[in-house]
């Protein structure tokens, strides 16, 4: 179904929803729920999802997963073409979909698929060709990669309190002794508490936060090199090869859509 909201298909008698809608730049959805799993597949521009588990950064040509009932933010950064696939709880638990925000690896052969289940109508066939797409969607779905695309916050409120803040202004420069005295706690204590309360050190957190961030500014049209002085890096080729180590590819070509 092209340019439709979700809206009353909610309820629709049918496992599987897919829709498509274009969004202008700096589009914002403020906090809201599905009773369906979301697939929001980013065909162009870059999507930033917020919950109150973390962040993620939905590239070009990516997409991610939010289980059904989990509040979430959505943010546009630059135009936007989304193509969105919705699915019943009971249809996504069975395909072994996470019941967690995902950030996705999208086929060329899922692609495909989403952009010939948007042609369908919305009450398809079941026993049909038009009903064996939608179930194969859901399947090709399921065995897309996790990637890693997400900064997740943590629940202990001084901490989250300050990742926030460090998500809304990402810089190399906030080390772990700043973040330990903001706090109100020792550097040691600080260390333990972060790496218990999200997986990973404050160093490798910071670090992620920087490379979203950078991916929102790149997909928005901002240089390199601007992105990189920006966020603390000494110097563009230094930004560069981190972001290939991390991410397997050059800013430049990792956007590229």
């Amino acid at each position: 179904m092209r340019n439709t909201l979700l809206g009353p298909y909610e309820d629709i008698a049918r496992a599987a929803v897919v829709t498509a809608n274009d969004y202008p730049a700096s589009s914002t959805f403020s906090v809201h729920t599905h009773r369906r799993g979301q697939f929001a597949f980013a065909a162009s521009g870059t999507i930033s999802v917020f919950t109150s588990r973390g962040n993620l950064v939905v590239p070009p040509q990516r997409a991610c997963w939010i289980p059904a009932g989990i509040d979430h933010q959505m943010h546009m950064r630059g135009p936007v073409t989304m193509l969105n696939a919705f699915f019943i709880p009971e249809a996504a638990r069975i395909a072994g979909l996470p019941d967690d925000c995902r950030v996705l690896g999208v086929s060329p052969f899922l692609k495909n698929l989403l952009l010939e289940a948007v042609e369908l109508p919305a009450l398809y066939e079941l026993d049909a060709r038009a009903g064996k797409i939608m179930s194969l969607l859901l399947d090709e779905i399921a065995a897309m990669p996790s990637l890693s695309l997400n900064t997740p916050l943590p629940e202990e409120p001084r901490l989250a309190r300050l990742c926030r803040h460090l998500i809304d202004h990402p810089s190399l420069a906030v080390d772990i002794d700043r973040m330990a005295a903001d706090a109100g706690l020792s550097r040691r204590t600080f260390t333990r508490l972060f790496r218990a309360q999200t997986g990973v050190s404050f160093t490798e957190w910071r670090q992620q936060a920087c490379l979203l961030a950078a991916i929102n500014r790149l997909g928005n049209g901002e240089s390199v090199t601007r992105v990189a002085l920006d966020l603390g890096y000494g110097s563009p080729s230094a930004f560069t090869a981190l972001f290939r180590r991390v991410l397997g590819a050059s800013p430049t070509h990792y956007l590229e859509k």
